[in-house]
């Protein structure tokens, strides 16, 4: 399988209020060969991704030719999503909720903490910057986005996929070694009464050769053939 065939399979979401960057990104990752999903806002790329308040009713918009191609990628996980989120890219600086918000939620969220985030901005603040790598982000683009920054998502999309991989193997390992446990505990418990029932009559046998080997005729004199002398 092609390199443009393996990408095909990555779902990005692309978040940022500004038109015409959202347009941007979406166009250099489909040249890269991702699926894209673009919404404006923090809250919007919550509600997609299924994380919502309880009292939250957000409306989630795209664009019309993107909603006519990916219908089914706008169900949201608590109600079976059936195209998965493999990343999450989104501008600093937005309104409401920022990119620096939307990234903690994610890395809050058990459901959502391990799908990699990458923060894009205008502006090269070192303060903004590390506060953002180490509250998780994979890395942070100044923009304008170039194609070379969009060649560095596939290790961490990757990366991502390899963790959730091992993640749900490690339940299966876990539950076949608990099986094989489990059978062997049988097995030995099984064998117990076998070697206990053997044990006892290797015993009985013993017995029984001790009292035969002790009989009266063999370990009682024999006086009938003898003479008695009188004086």
């Amino acid at each position: 399988m092609g390199m443009a065939a393996a990408d095909a399979q990555f779902h990005v979401l692309a978040v940022d209020d500004s038109l015409i960057d959202r347009k941007l990104i979406e166009r250099l990752l489909k040249t890269s060969s991702f699926q894209v999903t673009t919404v404006d806002s923090g809250s919007k790329a919550l509600e997609f991704l299924g994380w919502h308040d309880d009292d939250d009713d957000v409306d989630v918009d795209v664009d019309d030719d993107e909603r006519n191609n990916s219908n089914e990628a706008f169900v949201s996980p608590k109600n079976h999503q059936e195209v998965e989120v493999n990343l999450v890219i989104t501008d600093y600086c937005m309104p409401g909720m920022t990119g620096y918000d939307l990234l903690k939620k994610m890395k809050e969220s058990a459901f959502l903490r391990n799908i990699p985030v990458v923060i894009m901005s205008s502006e090269n603040v070192p303060s903004r910057i590390n506060r953002c790598l180490e509250e998780g982000a994979e890395e942070f683009i100044l923009k304008p986005v170039r194609l070379s920054d969009v060649n560095k998502l596939r290790p961490h999309i990757m990366k991502s996929k390899s963790i959730c991989k091992d993640i749900i193997q490690k339940p299966e390992n876990q539950e076949k070694q608990d099986n094989n446990e489990s059978t062997e505990t049988q097995l030995q418990s099984q064998s117990q009464p076998q070697q206990t029932s053997q044990s006892n009559n290797n015993s009985s046998n013993k017995r029984k050769s001790m009292d035969e080997g002790l009989s009266p005729d063999r370990t009682r004199p024999r006086y009938n053939d003898m003479t008695v002398m009188s004086n």
